[in-house]
Formats: C-alpha cells, structure tokens, sequence
C-alpha cells in the first residue's frame, strides 16, 4: 500500500540512497522497447548512472493516455532484489507497477490475462535527494533474462512521466563463447577399397 509516514513501516520500498548492487551495466539497451511512449527513442534515457539519477533533462512521457509498458532484457543472468523510479514529484508519477519477468509476449492486448509476478503501489512523492527502492519477492526474482514493467496509471495526470529507472541485484556472466567440439571419425574399409583394387591389379 502506499505509505506516507516517515519511517515507512510495513511499506513494499525503502528509500535508498546507496548505488550498491546497481544493474545499470547489465541492460541490454540495444533491445528495450517501450509501448506508447510519445517518443520510444527516450525510453533509454530514464536508465542512467547512479550519479545521473535525479536529472530530468530528459524523461520518458507516455503518449496516448497514462499507460506504459516497458521490456528491459539483461545482458547477464539476475537476481533482482529491487526496482527505483522516480518522476517528477507530481501528478504524473506512476500509481503502480505490475512487473512480469521472463516474457516477451506482454503488450497492450495481453496484459490484462496475465498474472504480474509482483505488484507495487509507487509513492507519489518522496524527500528530496532520496530514491524509493521497490523490494522484489527475491526468491521468484531469480535467474531473470527480462522484465516487462506495466504502468496501469498515475495520480491523475493526463501522461505519465519517468525520469529514471534503477535496478539493484546481483549477476552472473553468460558465456556466449561458441562450443567446439572434435569428433573422432572411425576408418571406413570402403574408402580405401578402390586403392585396395588398384594395388592388387599391378600386382597380378
């Protein structure tokens, strides 16, 4: 639920102001997509270094109406222990996030069918200088390739706004190295048979 008081207590999120465990160098940000983003080329912008995190220079801003779904895939195997966003402190935050791991088939026409693996109710502001840290179910939030982030709503703005999206965990380095592998080919008595025929006839 959302929360309001100072010391959060029973909350889903903790307000972090540490860059420990950040996933930042692990998006593959060659593949996200982002549908109904007025401009999908912005949607990388709101992932940013840890030191980067509270400029709003350049922001992702929903298109059509307040909805957002938005497909982040990893260039490691992750265990994601939280989600940050921020926006901009106002009506435009997003209210919830709705987060699926492991899919590639979630979009606008799906979404509704398919179970979240975890819900959030997002703070619609928080202190200045700090970032609402979404805690994941960390036992289900494991060996994870990809998510996909809905954004049902926000507080009553007819866009939503997002200015940065922070993922903290561990990770692990897939090896895409190719393997190799030798076959040792038996002798076929019919492949020398010929020269086998050759050898007896100059003999005889």
């Amino acid at each position: 639920m959302p929360c309001n008081s100072s010391d959060h207590s029973g909350c889903d999120h903790i307000v972090d102001e540490g860059a420990e465990m950040s996933l930042y160098s692990q998006i593959d940000l060659n593949s996200t997509t982002c549908l109904n983003a007025e401009n999908e080329e912005s949607f990388n912008d709101i992932f940013k270094p840890w030191d980067d995190r509270f400029d709003t220079t350049k922001v992702l801003k929903s298109d059509a109406d307040e909805q957002l779904i938005m497909y982040i895939p990893f260039t490691s195997s992750v265990k994601l222990k939280s989600i940050a966003l921020l926006g901009l402190n106002d009506d435009s935050q997003p209210r919830k996030l709705k987060v699926y791991i492991n899919r590639q088939d979630v979009d606008f026409d799906t979404v509704e069918g398919i179970e979240p693996t975890q819900e959030f109710e997002c703070l619609q502001s928080c202190p200045q200088g700090a970032v609402p840290q979404y805690l994941t179910k960390v036992t289900t939030f494991t060996n994870i390739r990809d998510i996909t982030i809905f954004v049902p709503g926000n507080f009553g703005a007819d866009h939503t706004v997002i200015s940065y999206i922070g993922f903290k965990g561990e990770y692990t380095e897939i090896n895409r190295d190719p393997v190799i592998t030798n076959y040792e080919i038996a002798a076929n008595p019919a492949d020398h048979k010929h020269k086998f025929e050759v050898k007896t006839k100059n003999l005889i």
